[in-house]
This record gives structure tokens, sequence and C-alpha cells, in this order.
């Protein structure tokens, strides 16, 4: 151990001496250029929004100093120590020009340029009078250079005027767009503001047939002599704007392309000899790739509509949304060399390819488990010509048990078979269409699985389900599943499985037979992808019920000992429900409060009394609460039993889940970042278990809500997060009562309490 303290003193002496040694490089005359900072002299503005707008003012400031990396500048060390090398190639050339990162010098700074970019931005906000002075800083041969803008007052909006012909049909279409402008009196000068607002302009316009009008036939001119830091605004039409933009544009014919290939060079934009008229749309589909209705119905113009931009976007959307064209382009041609105010559609579609196979290999890793599987997959995206995608999957794997001491689920394998059916419309037994501005779709799977447990027990498992899926929006999803059916059938139960669920009843639970039936419903909201909030949400809101009408009619009831069966299976009847919430609050460029809330509950009556055990809710893992093992906590202040001699805790479930998460995640370099976290929670059971005490919810639940904390190191590489969490537990619901806060046990230096008490997740994604 005092080897292993050794060697990492070392190591951070030896990267403290090389960031020392970084200043022995510079030429005489020469100062390294460290850091550029910006502060906001203004008195008058609240400092909520002094920091953002000191970061984003710090942000333009240019060049960059070199990467650090814990204080360190370990690239510029490498591109120092590399030296000049001799040749284009080899180690010391790799070393200096791939890894290593050339200095940043004081005498590389522009500081004019930047106290330019300062003064400019802050003008673009409103502070017309602003001015930047510069001090440098030289300590140690490291230069900072130290602006300092002061703002006085901010310049807000007196009044905004629209100045329009109302004699011409263009003109009244300006003074009307002005009802819902951006620019409002009393608001701060901001040309991001104004710029938005000529795009706004545009987008009224275009809706009204207008399609050669652009953001730049607008013009706001803007007078700053009112006084009092007020400024007065004029929108209207620049003189210049040719007669081609000032005229709206109806559609004549539409035209369609189902197999455009790229390799054809430009777009035909003639009307086509031999295209094929359906329902008033032309199609130019000589080998009958798709069927027509299916394309015609994603069209949301017609013959003489009025041009509208919202239609093309929409239009688009639903040949997009279909998921079977990887490139869609649409052009819209003068009719008449524009002699006449009509226009000729066209859409150009480039299929995906239609039949794909796929393979997968995944590597699995868990606490008790390794593992690999192997997934194969064929699909074909235009099943029977209407855009269908069908997919036929074929997987096996095969998981070695490798901690647990004890041969309770031992080695297994599983393989399986499932074939899923998915049509880009609502398929239903009368007219339902949810949404026309994204595309919904149907879908059905059908599939079986095997399950081995070599020394415990094998279950058969089918599954059956069709359902749509379709958005409301681009932040609402919604999910129904009008029948979801599942069966499992356990064969083949081992003695040795036998007699451990006699000695611990609670395992009967995953060899009953399980028959679950009816629809479920998700709903889903996210703004996540709102980049520029500081505060974003995420929420679900689910609900699957089973047999909840055939058992009101069996007149179904457990406790009564009156169970009914279907395919010799007693089926379950239930109601359970699942929200989650989360929240994300942006603190500054590289740093991020997230915090998540999850609740679940599972209401079991008529035919069953619990939830069926693949319905039930667990806690732990990487997750949930990561300073317990998955499965391993719970239900209540139940203590579970523990087997073998790793204490393995074989599974733990309930009907009622309840958890809070808390995690602040921050920057170190580049794509490396760091987290620290706070896990609550816990799960219990609808009802009073003799065999598992403690674990009911009542009134008291929050005195058995286990809490976890930690640190983790998240690889962000884009298209991939590789996580890495280290946890303790800091609260042990089935401790006795007073001693459940177990921050007086904790002692690092203890190989024994390391080992019984430091939990490491490896996982891919945040846990939220």
């Amino acid at each position: 151990m005092k080897n292993k303290y050794l060697i990492v003193g070392y190591a951070i002496l030896t990267l403290l001496l090389a960031s020392c040694s970084n200043i022995k490089y510079l030429k005489e005359g020469e100062d390294l250029y460290v850091k550029g900072e910006v502060t906001v002299n203004n008195d008058s503005l609240p400092d909520r929004f002094k920091e953002p707008l000191t970061e984003s003012l710090e942000g333009i400031l240019r060049p960059r100093p070199n990467k650090k990396f814990l204080g360190l500048r370990p690239k510029l060390y490498f591109y120092n120590i590399a030296g000049e090398p001799k040749k284009n190639k080899g180690f010391k050339h790799w070393l200096k020009n791939k890894v290593g990162e050339e200095p940043v010098l004081l005498q590389d700074v522009n500081v004019s340029y930047n106290e330019n970019l300062v003064r400019n931005r802050l003008e673009n906000i409103g502070f017309f009078n602003a001015y930047v002075e510069t001090d440098t800083t030289i300590k140690s041969r490291k230069a900072t250079l130290n602006y300092t803008a002061t703002t006085n007052r901010v310049y807000r909006i007196n009044k905004v005027t629209f100045e329009a012909d109302t004699t011409t049909e263009i003109g009244r279409e300006l003074k009307n767009a002005q009802e819902g402008s951006l620019l409002r009196p009393r608001g701060t000068y901001n040309l991001d503001r104004i710029i938005a607002e000529r795009e706004r302009i545009d987008n009224v316009l275009k809706d009204k047939g207008y399609y050669y009008f652009s953001p730049d036939h607008i013009l706001v001119q803007v007078d700053s002599m009112v006084g009092d830091h007020k400024v007065d605004m004029n929108v209207k039409l620049k003189n210049a704007t040719p007669a081609i933009a000032k005229k709206p544009y109806t559609i004549n014919n539409i035209f369609i392309y189902p197999e455009y290939s790229l390799l054809q060079g430009d777009y035909e934009l003639g009307t086509p000899q031999d295209a094929e008229e359906y329902r008033g749309y032309y199609f130019i589909d000589p080998n009958q790739t798709f069927r027509k209705f299916a394309l015609a119905r994603t069209m949301f113009f017609n013959k003489g509509d009025l041009y509208n931009r919202d239609k093309q976007n929409l239009t688009i959307g639903q040949l997009v949304g279909m998921g079977t064209f990887r490139f869609v382009k649409n052009n819209f041609v003068p009719v008449d060399s524009g002699k006449t105010n009509k226009l000729d559609a066209h859409y150009y579609l480039t299929p995906q390819q239609k039949k794909a196979v796929r393979l997968e290999l995944l590597g699995k890793t868990a606490a008790v488990y390794n593992g690999s599987e192997v997934n194969v997959s064929w699909s074909h995206r235009n099943a029977f010509k209407g855009a269908e995608l069908f997919r036929l999957t074929a997987y096996g794997g095969y998981e070695v048990q490798s901690g647990g001491g004890i041969n309770i689920n031992s080695n297994f394998y599983r393989y399986g078979l499932e074939a899923s059916l998915t049509w880009p419309r609502v398929i239903a037994p009368f007219r339902w269409e949810p949404t026309r501005r994204f595309v919904p779709h149907t879908r059905t799977l059908l599939g079986y699985e095997f399950l081995n447990r070599r020394q415990a027990y094998r279950l058969n498992s089918l599954h059956y389900a069709w359902g749509y899926t379709w958005q409301e929006s681009a932040k609402k999803t919604h999910e129904l599943n009008v029948l979801d059916i599942a069966y499992v059938q356990p064969v083949n139960v081992t003695p040795f499985y036998e007699n451990l669920a006699d000695s611990l009843p609670y395992l009967q639970r995953a060899i009953d037979r399980q028959f679950t039936f009816g629809p479920n419903y998700k709903f889903t909201y996210t703004n996540t992808m709102e980049t520029d909030r500081k505060h974003t949400s995420f929420f679900s809101g689910g609900l699957d019920l089973s047999a909840n009408t055939v058992g009101l009619i069996l007149g179904s009831n457990k406790r009564a000992g009156n169970v009914d069966s279907i395919f010799s299976a007693a089926f379950s009847q239930f109601i359970k429900t699942e929200i989650e919430y989360r929240h994300y609050m942006k603190l500054g460029l590289n740093r991020q409060l997230a915090a998540r809330a999850f609740f679940g509950y599972g209401y079991s009556y008529g035919n069953s009394d619990q939830l069926p055990y693949v319905k039930q809710f667990f806690a732990g893992g990487p997750n949930s609460l990561r300073a317990f093992r998955a499965r391993a906590i719970g239900p209540g202040s139940f203590n579970p039993d523990r087997i073998g001699n790793d204490f393995f805790v074989p599974d733990m479930t309930g009907d009622i889940r309840l958890e809070f998460n808390l995690e602040y995640r921050a920057k170190i370099v580049s794509i490396l970042d760091w987290a620290a976290f706070v896990d609550v929670g816990n799960i219990w059971l609808q009802n009073a278990d003799t065999l598992r005490p403690g674990g009911q919810f009542t009134r008291d639940f929050a005195k058995e809500l286990a809490v976890g904390g930690g640190l983790g190191i998240r690889l962000d590489l884009t298209f991939l997060i590789l996580r890495t969490d280290f946890a303790i537990p800091l609260r042990i619901p089935y401790l006795p009562e007073n001693e459940r806060w177990v921050f007086n046990k904790i002692n690092f230096r203890d190989p024994d309490w390391r080992r019984n008490n430091i939990v490491f997740n490896l996982a891919i994604g945040y846990p939220f």
C-alpha cells in the first residue's frame, strides 16, 4: 500500500515539474499567455446577469491559452520536449505535432482586436457607449490580460413602427405582421432580436405565398438620438426589394420521384413526359417501387394552393419521418419562366438500402455475471411497398457467474427470436389521425425467448404487442400499446432450486407461471434539446394495465380463494404507474446540476395480491442507488438474506419504488468530466409479507430510505459516454432504526470496510 502511494506521489510530482519546466523553453523576451479575464464595470447591472455576461465575453477572446489539465499544461510540455524533429515522421514528429500544442505567447495576442470584439458584443446587446481598457499582469513569465469593460446604462426600445404602403398587397401583409413582433417597447436593444424579427417576418410572408421573399428585404432603422438611453425603431421594406419577391405564388403541378439517385446528377426540373397521375399528383416511378397512396398521403400541397412554408416543411418532415428515404430534396420551379405566379413542385426521394443484415457482438459485465451476446437482425425497409419496416432478429447469449459463492443462478444462457413490423401510419378499424405534423407509427411484434439457468430452472417466454407511437410536438411523445401480452412458463425446475425456494420462499416468484395482458400507455415531454436554456426538464409518465376488465367479469378474488386461470396460468390483475421527472440547471459553460425524482406504484387486486415478478420494481445498480448493488436493497427495512462466501443477495423486488437523485457535473478537460452525486430511495410491498417483515409501505416510509453518495468520472466521446462511479452507503435502512446513518463507520483505511462498502459501477451513458 505504501508503494502505491509513493507511485502516485511520484507521478504527481513529475507532472508538477513538467508544468514548471514549460517556462524554460521560452526565448528571451517571450512570455506565456495563460489567461484572459473580463470584468464588467456596471453598478446598475444585477449580479445574476454579470456572471453569464462575463463568461460570454471571455469566450470570444482570441487566441485561447494552451489547454490545461488539473492546472497543468501537458500538451505544451510534450511539444517542448519533442524539440525540433529532423524528419516529418517518427516519434518526435508525432509527439510534437499530434500530441503536443504550440505555446501561446503574449506577443500572439492582438489586444486591440479583442477590445473591439468585447466592445462590439456589448453594443449588440444595447450598451452603446461601452469602452474597454486592458491591463497586463506578468508573473514568472506567465501573462494574464485583464479587460475592464465599462458599460454604463443599457439602451431600451422607446417605440416600434412598421412603415408600409398599405395600397399594395405585400404592404398590407407587412403591416399585419406587426402583431406578434419580437421588438417591444421597454425591451432592451439586442441585435440578435432584430435578426430574429426579420426572420419572423420572412416566415409570416412565406406562409402567405411570398416564395421569393428573404429576410434581407427587411430594413430595421434604429434612431439612438431619442435621449435618456432609448431608441426608436422603424421596420420597412428595402427600396431595392425585387418585384419577384413582392408577389405571392400558387402551386401548379406536383411531381414525385420515389427512386431518385444522386448519381443521376442534376435534378430534373422539366415536366416529365412519363409521369403517372394519382389523386392530382404525378409520379415518376417506372419500377413501381412504392405504392402511390403511401406517398400521396404525405403531401400537404394540392394544385391551386397558395405557397406556404409551413406546409412545405410538414411535407418534408412526413417524407423524412417515414424512415425509408436517405435524402429528401424538393425544388419549386416557376411556370412559363416566371410569367405567371405559379410554381411546379418537384420532390426527389432517394431510398435507403431496402434490405440489410446487422450483426452485433455485445460484452456484459456486472457484480456477479460476465458474458457476451450475439444479435443478428435482417430488415426490409419497404416490405409491402408502403415504406413498412420489417425486422427479424435472432439473439443468443451466455453469462458466467463470477461471484456470489452459490449456484443459485450459476452459469446460464438464453436465446430468442423476435419479428416486428412497423407502418409509417395509423392502422386502426376506425379513422384516427393523432397528428399530421409528425409521422405516427403502428407497430406489432411477436417474440419468443428461452432462458436456461442450468442448475436452477428453465423459462419459456412469449411476447406479443400491437401499438402506436406518435409525436404531438417536438417536445411531446405518446406511446400506446392497445394490447401487450406476456406469458412466462417455467420448465425443468431443479431439486436444488426447489429446496432453496423452500428456505427462501420469495424465490418462488421467479418460477411461477406469469400471464399478463392489457394496454399500456406512456407520455414523454422534454425540452433538453434547447441547449441555450439555463433550466431544462424531462418528464415521463406511464400507465400499465392487466386483465382489469376480464377480472371484473369473472369476479376473480385471490384473497377469497377464487383464482382464475388462462392457459393453465393465473393471470395477473393490476394497475401500475410510473412517473419520472428530471431537471437540469446550467451553472456555467461547463458545469451542470442534474436532479431526478421517480415514483412507481403497482396496485394488485382481484386475481393478484402483488405485481408479477417481471413487472415489479427494484432498486440499486448503476442507474439507481449506486451505493447498493442491483436488487440488493429493500423492500422497506427488510434485511435481505445473504448467501455464499461473497454475501450474494439473490433478488429483492417490490410493488412501490421511490427515488431521488442529485448530481453535480463538471468538465475537467476536453473529453474528461467528473461528477459528485447523492442517491436516496427504496422499494416497498403493497401488502404485508410475513416472509419479508418490514417490507410493507407505511406512513413511516421516510425512515426506511436508503442513502448513498460518491464520485464519478465520465469519458465523453460525443457518440458514446463511458461512465465510472464509486459510491458508498450513507444510510442503510435494514439496520436498527437509531443506527441507520453510518457516517461514523466510514473508514477508507480499513480494507474490509472498503471491500464491503465501496461499490464500483461501470456503465454507458448518464444515469439520468
